[in-house]
């Protein structure tokens, strides 16, 4: 099975998202578990043991947004992928009040 870690930098203020809540859904919405990004804007174990087939991402950047007093322009922001094989997957946020960029790292 595959494995899955995020990482989230603030690039407006050009430091980690401390303690942004990240939770991964099935496809179908269903949670599979909820973690909170650590003083590095990092959760390292999402999964551990992520099948194959697609699945989300959601970043409560607007509760986050909020307890920083700044207002943003997307309450959340959802990142759908899909899992080919048993590598580890590295989802990647960089967030701005205004603006958002995601890809695949390692």
């Amino acid at each position: 099975m595959a494995s899955l870690s995020t990482h989230v930098l603030d690039t407006a203020a050009g430091r980690p998202a401390v303690g942004l809540r990240v939770t991964l859904e099935t496809v179908e919405g269903t949670l599979v578990k909820e973690a909170v990004t650590d003083a590095d804007g990092r959760v390292g174990d999402l999964a551990t043991e992520l099948p194959t087939g697609e699945h989300r991402l959601r970043f409560d950047t607007g509760a986050w947004f909020a307890r920083q007093d700044l207002e943003a322009f997307y309450p959340e922001v959802v990142v759908a992928f899909t899992v080919t094989d048993d590598a580890h997957f590295h989802v990647p946020l960089l967030l701005s009040p205004f603006g958002y960029s995601t890809y695949r790292g390692s």
